[in-house]
């Protein structure tokens, strides 16, 4: 039985979707990503797909983003520029927007910036134990995939947007229940994206999933940089 985590960033933490063989298995809410890395340090969780930048270049932007929105139509803006390593070590915004001026050229929004500590955590994850197994996803990008690229979704907040994520969820096996627990209090879309990101994680680890770029950019560590659908 292969078993998958997709995961996303919710008000209270972290809400990851578990998939058992494609199939939803468990919704669970976490105040740490780390809390859920244990399976995947011992081998019994095979992939964990996760709503946020892995991996960050030196200088310049990364091509997995450009890549990523370029397709999305309305949903682009979903999908921001990740600026050089060095910007999120900063502790203050104007120290980082100076920064990422010296690096790219170009400044940095305070919704960007907001993002700082939740990006943080996934990336001091990739160089601990289990830490092969984190996976960068963009849950838009895998709807398109799903979706088969059809025409544009309504906005994940939307009623209909909503219904349609849900409804080709189900077409691939992933039936989302009506009580989902704890993990219930979170809103809708971040459990359609944990989701979404799920059946990215499944698709990785049976060698179906594809990734932009491709192949994808490396980091300073060789590590690979690209978001995964």
């Amino acid at each position: 039985m292969v078993t998958v985590l997709g995961i996303d960033a919710c008000p209270a933490g972290w809400l990851a979707v578990r998939l058992h063989d494609g199939r939803f298995a468990q919704a669970q809410v976490a105040p740490t990503l780390r809390s859920f890395l244990t399976g995947a340090r011992a081998g019994s969780v095979t992939v964990v797909a996760v709503d946020m930048p892995l991996g960050l270049l030196e200088t310049g932007w990364r091509r997995a983003d450009t890549e990523a929105a370029a397709p999305l139509g309305p949903q682009r803006s979903s999908v921001f520029r990740v600026p050089p390593r060095a910007v999120w070590q900063e502790q203050e915004y104007d120290d980082a927007r100076r920064r990422c001026r010296e690096l790219t050229g170009a400044g940095l929004s305070r919704q960007t910036w907001g993002l700082a500590p939740k990006l943080r955590e996934p990336n001091a994850c990739l160089t601990e134990p289990g830490g092969d197994r984190l996976f960068e996803v963009h849950p838009e990008v895998s709807f398109r995939a799903l979706s088969n690229r059809a025409v544009p979704l309504a906005r994940k907040k939307s009623w209909a947007g909503q219904m349609t994520r849900r409804s080709l969820l189900a077409t691939a096996g992933i039936v989302l229940p009506n009580e989902l627990g704890e993990a219930g209090h979170t809103p809708p879309d971040d459990v359609l994206d944990a989701a979404a990101a799920a059946w990215t994680a499944h698709r990785i680890a049976h060698g179906r999933a594809r990734s932009l770029p491709d192949p994808p950019e490396r980091d300073a560590g060789r590590r690979p940089i690209a978001i995964w659908y």
